[in-house]
Order: C-alpha cells, then sequence, then structure tokens
C-alpha cells in the first residue's frame, strides 16, 4: 500500500493540531493529552502476542448520567470509566472514582455522604464520597441497573434493573431484605419516587406501569404513546410522573390515579431525558436523534414552552437541576456536561472531555493518524504519536458506524446512521462529496487498493460502488429487492473481489468488474458483524454474533475453521499486516489474538468496560488500535529491549 510523503504527513499533523487548538472556546476543558507511546516497539507476532501491554487509552468514558447532590454544592457524572465528582458551581473536577464496569446509574445518599453507583453489569456499588472507597458492593441483579432511590432517611436503597426485578437493600450492612421480581418485560426506563414508595417502569411495549414499592403491585398501565418510552420523572412532591417517548410526545400523569394530567406539545426528536424544578412548577426536556436535538422548558400545567434552551448539538443523555432551581445541568452524547443558568437561558460552564461509545477505527496508510467514528456523529482524528486529538469532523448525518482511509491518506470516508456515505479532505476538514442513494444506514465503507472505488455497505441490503473522484455511482450489487441487510463490507488485496456480510449469518464475495456474485457462504448461525481479507493469500475472515470467528478460502468459498472462545458477538475482525494474527473483538469486552496457520488462541486483551467495537493493526504491524462502547481508543503493543 502506498504511504503518504513523510513531509506530508509531517506537515499535516502540525496543520491538523493547529487548527484544532485554535477552535478551542476559551474556558472549555479539554481532553488531557495521554503523552507519547515508547519510542522502541516491535513487531506484534505470535512469539510475543501474549505478553501485550496496554499502552495508551484515550477518551475521557461514555457520559451516561449526571445527577446533583441534595445540598446542591456537587455533581456526580457516571460514566463508562467511573464517577466523575464535579464542583456545581463551576464544573471543576473534585475526585475520579474509577470503576471495574461501566456505569448506567446514580444516586447521592440523603445526608451527601454517600453514593450509589448501577452498573451496566448488573452491579451496584456503594461508595463514600470523602474518598471515593468502596464500602460494598452487592451484587445479584443480572441485567442493567436502570434506577436507583434512597428511602428519605437514607437507611434503605432500591435498585431497579433491566432483569425486571426490584430490589431492597439495607445500606448499613448491605443485606437484601427483599426481591420483587417480572414486574415488566422490555424494560427501557425507570424512575423511583422521591419517597422511594412508588416505582415506574418504561416500556417497548409504549406503555408506562406504575407499581408499589412494599408489595410490587401494579396500580396502573398508563397508556397512549405510539413509541417506546425512554426517559420517565417524578415531580419532587411525588404527585406527577413526566413521561417521554420516541414518539417525540411528552405527558404528565397523576400519580395518585394514573390518569393523565397534560400532554405537552411534542418538540422533535425521541425524548430521551426529563426533570422536574425542585419547585415542580417546570418541567426540562431533552431530545436526540435526527433531526431534532434539543432542550426546553415547559410548564407543567401548560401547554407552550416557557423556553428553548442552548442547542445540545448531539443530543440530551441525562438532566439535572441545581438544588436552588436556578441551573440546569445537561449531559450530552457529545461527551460534554454543560451548565446552564435558566435566567436568560444562557451557558454558564461547559466541561468537556468525556466521549460517545465509538463504533469504528481506521488508521492513516503511513499509521501517523488514526480516526474514530462514534455515536455522536463525529468522526475524531488522532495523532497516533502521542494520543492529541488534531480535528473533529462532523457530519450532522447521526452516528459514525464505519470509517476509512483512501490508500494515499488524503481523505476519509465514514457510513452514517443517516444513510449518507461522506467523503471529508484530511488537509482541511472539508466535506468533499455526502454520496446519497441508500435507503437505510451506511454500516461500512471500503477503499479499493487503487483509491478509485468506494464501497458500501447498508442495512438496505445492496452494496454500492462509488467513484472516489466525483461521487458518481458505478454499481449497485444485492441480492434482489428482498436482501438481506448488510453489515460490513471490505475489498480484497488485488482489488477484484469485494466481501460483504450479511445479517443472516452468510457472508457474499462479488467481483468488482462486472458486480457477479462469486460465492454465497454459509457457516455462521448468526448475523456475520465483520470481514476482512488478508494481505497475504486468499484467507477471509468474518466475526459474527454467534460468538465465533471464520476463516475461509474465498477463491474456491469453503470455510477452513471456526475460532471459539468468546463470550459475546464479535464485531470485528482484522489482520496482522503479516497475516499471521487475526484479532477480535468482541460484546464480551474483550480482544483476542489468534495464530492464523492454525487456529490457536494466543492472547486475550482486557480493560474495556464495555463492548469492544472495532480493531485495527497499525499498518507497520506495530499497534494494535481497539474501539469500545466505553467511549475509549486503546492501543496495545510490545515494546522492544
Amino acid at each position: 500500500m502506498k504511504k503518504l510523503p513523510v513531509l506530508f504527513s509531517f506537515l499535516l499533523i502540525v496543520a491538523l493540531a493547529g487548527a484544532c487548538a485554535g477552535r478551542t472556546p476559551a474556558g472549555v476543558s479539554t481532553t488531557p493529552t495521554p503523552g507519547p507511546l515508547p519510542a522502541n516497539l516491535t513487531l506484534i507476532s505470535p512469539a510475543n502476542a501474549a505478553s501485550l501491554a496496554q499502552l495508551a487509552r484515550w477518551g475521557g468514558g461514555a457520559l451516561v448520567q449526571v445527577a446533583v447532590a441534595r445540598r446542591g454544592n456537587m455533581l456526580a457524572v457516571a460514566t463508562a470509566l467511573g464517577v466523575d465528582l464535579l464542583d456545581a458551581a463551576t464544573l471543576a473536577e473534585l475526585r475520579f472514582i474509577d470503576t471495574p464496569t461501566a456505569l448506567n446509574c446514580l444516586a447521592f445518599s440523603p445526608d451527601g455522604r454517600s453514593l450509589a453507583a448501577g452498573a451496566q453489569d448488573g452491579s451496584l456499588l456503594l461508595l463514600r464520597l470523602s474518598d471515593g472507597k468502596l464500602l460494598r458492593s452487592l451484587s445479584g441483579h443480572t441485567d442493567r441497573i436502570l434506577a436507583l432511590a434512597f428511602s428519605p432517611n437514607g437507611g434503605t436503597l432500591f435498585s431497579a434493573s433491566a432483569d425486571q426485578s426490584l430490589r431492597i437493600w439495607r445500606v448499613s450492612n448491605g443485606q437484601l431484605q427483599r426481591i420483587l421480581p417480572g414486574l415488566s418485560y422490555g424494560v427501557l426506563s425507570a424512575a423511583f419516587s422521591p419517597d422511594g414508595q412508588a416505582l415506574a417502569w418504561g416500556t417497548n411495549d409504549n406503555s408506562v406501569r406504575l407499581y408499589r414499592t412494599s408489595d410490587g403491585r401494579l396500580q396502573f398501565t398508563l397508556q397512549g404513546n405510539q413509541a417506546p418510552v425512554e426517559s420517565l420523572a417524578f415531580s419532587p412532591d411525588g404527585r406527577r410522573l413526566a413521561s417521554g417517548s420516541d414518539d417525540a410526545s411528552l405527558r404528565v400523569w397523576s400519580v395518585a390515579n394514573g390518569q393523565l394530567f397534560n400532554q405537552l406539545p411534542g418538540q422533535g426528536g425521541r425524548v430521551t431525558a426529563l426533570a422536574f424544578s425542585p419547585d415542580g412548577k417546570s418541567l426540562a426536556a431533552g431530545t436526540s436523534g435526527l433531526p431534532n436535538a434539543g432542550l426546553r422548558l415547559w410548564p407543567v400545567s401548560g401547554k407552550a414552552a416557557l423556553a428553548a434552551l442552548p442547542d445540545q448539538p448531539a443530543g440530551v443523555l441525562s438532566l439535572a437541576f441545581s438544588a436552588d432551581g436556578s441551573s440546569l445541568v445537561t449531559g450530552s452524547l457529545d461527551g460534554s456536561v454543560r451548565l446552564l443558568r435558566l435566567a436568560g437561558g444562557s451557558l454558564s460552564h461547559i466541561r468537556n472531555g468525556y466521549s460517545a461509545p465509538v463504533d469504528s477505527l481506521s488508521f492513516s496508510p503511513d499509521g501517523r493518524m488514526l480516526a474514530s467514528g462514534a455515536q455522536d456523529g463525529l468522526i475524531r482524528l488522532w495523532n497516533t504519536a502521542d494520543g492529541s486529538l488534531l480535528r473533529r469532523l462532523d457530519g450532522k448525518m447521526g452516528p459514525v458506524l464505519g470509517v476509512a482511509f483512501s490508500p494515499d491518506g488524503r481523505s476519509l470516508a465514514a457510513a452514517t446512521q443517516g444513510k449518507a456515505v461522506q467523503l471529508w479532505s484530511i488537509l482541511d476538514g472539508t466535506l468533499l462529496h455526502s454520496l446519497a442513494g441508500h435507503t437505510a444506514p451506511v454500516r461500512s465503507v471500503a477503499f479499493s487498493p487503487d483509491g478509485k472505488l468506494l464501497a458500501s455497505a447498508s442495512a438496505d441490503g445492496t452494496l454500492r460502488l462509488w467513484s472516489s473522484a466525483d461521487g458518481s455511482v458505478q454499481n449497485v450489487l444485492g441480492r434482489g429487492p428482498f436482501s438481506v441487510k448488510l453489515t460490513s463490507v471490505a475489498f480484497s488485496p488485488d482489488g477484484q473481489v469485494l466481501a460483504a456480510g450479511l445479517e443472516d449469518g452468510a457472508l457474499d464475495t462479488w467481483r468488482v468488474s462486472d458486480g457477479r456474485l462469486l460465492h454465497p457462504m454459509e457457516g455462521h448461525a448468526s448475523a456475520v458483524k465483520s470481514v476482512a481479507f488478508s494481505l497475504q493469500g486468499s484467507l477471509l475472515a468474518s466475526g459474527s454474533d454467534d460468538t465465533s470467528a471464520g476463516l475461509w478460502n474465498y477463491a474456491g468459498g469453503s470455510l477452513l475453521r471456526m475460532l471459539s472462545g468468546h463470550t459475546g458477538w464479535v464485531n470485528s475482525v482484522a489482520f496482522s499486516p503479516d497475516g499471521s494474527l487475526l484479532a477480535s473483538g468482541s460484546d464480551d469486552h474483550t480482544v483476542k489474538l489468534w495464530r492464523v496457520s492454525d487456529g490457536a488462541l494466543l492472547a486475550t486483551l482486557s480493560g474495556s468496560t464495555a463492548p469492544v467495537t472495532s480493531v485495527s493493526f497499525s499498518p507497520d504491524g506495530i499497534l494494535l488500535a481497539a474501539a469500545s462502547s466505553d467511549g475509549t481508543l486503546r492501543l496495545w503493543g510490545k515494546a522492544g529491549k
């Protein structure tokens, strides 16, 4: 593969670093530079695979929730890496508490001395705020914890989980007092009343169910939404319950009788976050998704919005009022925490440095840059040498599901949730082309080895071949009008064959010159999420939701072997440049390294607190990069002596 001229690469990185630094707003915190990588890295090989070390972790962790202490002096931010405690007035960091697993929700104790943290894996942590010490870990839930609440005296803790159970704990000793199982199904959201006596579930059957926590009895089923309910909030006095839905609707219910108290006009986009003001008279609602992502303040008993607050570019994940009701804190999908003064609707402080779940990554041909695509819709360009952020690209087409550098390193292609393929100039960050034609999200992109063609795979069941020069469509490939959704695409090293992964568990190979289907290959029991060609020989690798990776002879369309060892979906596979190793990234939070010659498992790399979504070797084979839903990029390698 042709590499960039060294001088061009150096000047490009210098220019990007200057451009990014020049656009940092005054008073905005930035992600700290992780620091330089070791200078004496050696080639990753079967001989040293078992001794690889994590060299770097970039990204502040995916932001999930913000919570305000009752005293109003402190904020807590739940991330995929731990809890960040912030000063409520300035957003300055007071303490970061690392946790062994990604978090999903938080609750301050009434006395403000401790914090309950619910995790994605169902574990529950009780943390002392003064020093971050883990007081105890409570186990029993088998799925992510959706909501937590302390009793008014702080002696009891309630936890609601996606495992459809409510657990009641004694805080003093962590003893489980009661389990109320089988409360609902398809749970997406949950909220406790302030006194802990009522629990609301938002479900994917478009309803809200209101339960009594003392005995788990169903009190009311609240209906009227036309889509799943993603957000819930009780008023401070517990008399009202607000629900937000994917149908963009916002409803306020009477808790006493389960009747609809008020329906507020839709504001566009999924309603993903809700919060009542401390006096219970107004309701803040945050939305996410295309085409609208915003934040509005509504009267609980009226119909007209009180204020349209400053934009939240990537969507709102979490909301909380300050204790005195003068400010609103938001946690956004772009990894920022924002403090908004309600008088005048001004932005008071912003804290960046958190991150969104990362779906894809790609090394530049010379290995000097790494591109990542994330759920916040941004592409980030990183300097591989030191982890500094060079540039952000925002195509405003929703989550970026795939990225790929052109062979000359001068442009970058992006697959977007918004159904477009976008082609960017690396030198100045301009959008060269936005290629339309797919009718469903584009999940993967790949350049031909000569850089003349760009391939895209979509959930609409088609592969499209585009001219990278002018963006014109060269060919559309697929199995027909009822084609199975496609997940991934890759070119063979000679550029003559395209491989695609399908949701039905098959792999298809196509001849590029005439679009002929060569081999529909079967062997996986579930969706094929990733395909990759070896640079040597005729090997093709696949990663599947059946938890296995496959090795195939693509010339003959035959399965050589299945690689088993992961306990979750295999989301990504990548060959080392010399073809001796295959890396696989999985929902089980690990990266595994396999010897290609005999399929032996050589190493399991841990560290991610969420699914590993993408893996890639650097072109020189000395680095292995892994992207994760925890919002990080991790680099692995072996330092020489």
